[in-house]
């Protein structure tokens, strides 16, 4: 390879085996303290990728990642929490990982080195040009991933690549690279650590930021979000409280008759 494979560098830390927990767990905290560092210099890319969002968002387009493993199963975890916390359908944000469903629980033999499947994935999806699709792969080398990228770009949408591995085949072949630099994992290799740390860092603001500049959030709420339990009737009916000054039970009334907190404080304006 042509770049160095930060993700399969040896630990900072050696005979591991030989700590007590306690350092162990220091040496780790250690290690995770460089993470949201490391995030913080890809900050650049992470917006290009949400402007980016915005647009497509605005003339009904989608968000796809694609990952195999540990990147699969956050990129379906942060799609997952689009519906419930923003009142997106579930259809805008989508996680597809190498391998379908089943391998979101257990690990599919094979399944990441399928070079053809993710676009086919995708397409079950009826996806179009106004859909962006965001690779995840700590190593930036994972077959499943970067098939589904290069048919992306090829029909023309816009592809990002979320790597912890700079100049890797993922960064340069998206059109927009956020290569996460975490160094060498403290288990030598073992990317569900640092790498998948800041892979859920970056998914968060990714999304975060793109529902806030659609108009899902109002001031710091989520005025959306879906009222599936007592908790967060609760929650709705004090975001209501608070934006309309009004007491408690009034506040739930609204929010029984409008069903969101959203429509029950644009009904009192």
């Amino acid at each position: 390879m042509s770049y160095k494979k930060i993700t399969e560098s040896p630990s900072n830390h050696n005979n591991l085996e030989l700590m007590d927990t306690t350092t162990i767990l220091k040496a780790m905290n250690e290690e995770d303290r460089k993470i949201a560092d490391a995030v913080a210099e890809v900050i650049p890319q992470i917006t290009k990728l949400v402007d980016g969002l915005e647009e497509r968002f605005h003339k009904g387009g989608r968000l796809f990642y694609i990952g195999a493993g540990t990147s699969g199963r956050l990129g379906i975890l942060d799609a997952s929490e689009i519906p419930p916390t923003f009142g997106m359908p579930h259809e805008r944000v989508v996680g597809l990982i190498a391998g379908g469903d089943k391998a979101i629980r257990k690990a599919v033999e094979n399944a990441e080195d399928a070079t053809t499947q993710a676009w086919k994935d995708l397409e079950a999806h009826n996806i179009t040009k106004i859909d962006v699709v965001v690779g995840i792969a700590a190593s930036g080398t994972t077959p499943y991933v970067l098939g589904g990228i290069q048919s992306a770009k090829e029909k023309g949408l816009l592809t990002a690549g979320i790597t912890n591995n700079p100049g890797s085949p993922l960064a340069q072949l998206s059109e927009i690279p956020i290569e996460i630099n975490v160094g060498p994992e403290f288990v030598t290799g073992s990317t569900r650590m640092k790498s998948g740390t800041s892979q859920k860092l970056t998914l968060n603001m990714i999304s975060t930021a793109l529902m806030i500049r659609i108009g899902r959030v109002k001031g710091n709420k989520m005025v959306n979000m879906q009222l599936t339990n007592d908790k967060l009737v609760d929650r709705g009916t004090r975001y209501i409280m608070e934006g309309l000054d009004i007491s408690y039970e009034k506040a739930k009334e609204l929010l029984k008759e409008h069903g969101s907190v959203k429509l029950a404080i644009a009904s009192q304006k």
